[in-house]
């Protein structure tokens, strides 16, 4: 198995994808504020999930990065609030891309739960 078959990672890049697309509407005084960071936070999630199976035959490794991967998934939380607050984005789209984010964090939750399901050695 590949990295780029994790459902982790494709659910990740495609939200990074819509974030990316739906971003591109923002202010332009905003690219080097949120837009930059919404962008950066939400590709930081697919990038540390890939690291982290990469990684998996060191077991605090994987468990790191992809608790790196959470924390960044939460950052991008954040940025839609925000999107959302300063008017950049519809309540619908808003509830998409949270959603998105939510089911994303359940399955690296469960990557984190579940180690040896992915290929983890015992440490």
């Amino acid at each position: 198995m590949k990295f780029q078959d994790l459902i982790s990672y494709q659910k990740s890049m495609t939200l990074s994808m819509k974030i990316f697309w739906i971003s591109k509407t923002f202010p332009k005084d905003e690219i080097y504020s949120l837009t930059n960071q919404i962008r950066r936070s939400s590709r930081s999630v697919s990038a540390n999930i890939a690291e982290a199976y990469r990684k998996r035959d060191y077991p605090r490794h994987f468990h790191s990065k992809l608790t790196d991967a959470d924390a960044e998934n939460s950052e991008t939380q954040v940025w839609l609030k925000y999107s959302i607050e300063c008017l950049y984005i519809s309540q619908e789209i808003y509830t998409e891309l949270h959603n998105d984010s939510e089911e994303i964090g359940k399955l690296i939750n469960y990557m984190i739960l579940n180690p040896k399901k992915f290929g983890v050695k015992d440490s």
